[in-house]
């Protein structure tokens, strides 16, 4: 089911006061654990940074937008393993001008320790990520419409697997992936914790075209 006056677009700056807080729900522990450091904000802080920077994983130039009735209810983003290097040079160029030198070390150690529970694309693969949907909307078809749009707007020639990854504690995702043709493929555990988070064992799920 789609939701009916849902329309998506390209992601602006502008949209950082919507678009963040559910970039932040499609993995709140595990971006809790990276980016959340008292005295220096919440992760969702450094979100916004990275988000109205434009550049990289977290930037607007990244995402697309769901609107409905004028207002922003869903975001989310596709791209490729091509974009790796791209993306780890721009968020480690956004955590040293969030965090100074004192912390941006840390922060990218907790990083790459999450890439061991969450890998980053590599290769042909085309990846969903950072999916969410306002919390009132959620249930009613936005959520599939955003990854049917972000299907369709796959690079044309892209013959790569479609991958995404869910936390293994999120059910209700995982039953959505799932009518959407998305089938488990491996899960990875997860052992990383601190004050402030607990990164969830997560399972990784790539789309069967033919479903």
């Amino acid at each position: 089911m789609n939701r009916a006056g849902l329309s998506f677009r390209a992601a602006s700056a502008a949209d950082v006061a919507a678009a963040v807080p559910m970039i932040h729900s499609s993995g709140p522990a595990a971006f809790d654990y990276v980016f959340a450091l008292p005295g220096m904000g919440d992760a969702q802080a450094f979100l916004r940074r990275a988000f109205v920077d434009g550049a990289g994983e977290f930037g607007w130039r990244n995402h697309v937008v769901g609107e409905l009735d004028g207002a922003v209810v869903a975001v989310g983003a596709g791209y490729g393993g091509a974009m790796k290097w791209r993306f780890t040079l721009a968020a480690a160029r956004q955590i040293l001008g969030h965090y100074g030198w004192r912390h941006a070390a840390a922060v990218i150690a907790r990083g790459l320790k999450v890439e061991s529970v969450i890998p980053p694309p590599a290769g042909a693969m085309y990846y969903l990520g950072h999916l969410g949907v306002a919390p009132s909307l959620r249930g009613q078809g936005v959520g599939s419409a955003l990854v049917d749009h972000l299907l369709a707007a796959r690079p044309a020639g892209s013959g790569g697997p479609v991958i995404l990854d869910v936390a293994a504690t999120n059910p209700d995702a995982q039953r959505l992936y799932r009518r959407l043709g998305f089938a488990v493929i491996g899960e990875r555990r997860s052992t990383l914790a601190n004050a402030l988070g607990r990164v969830p064992d997560h399972r990784r799920m790539q789309w069967q075209a033919s479903a």
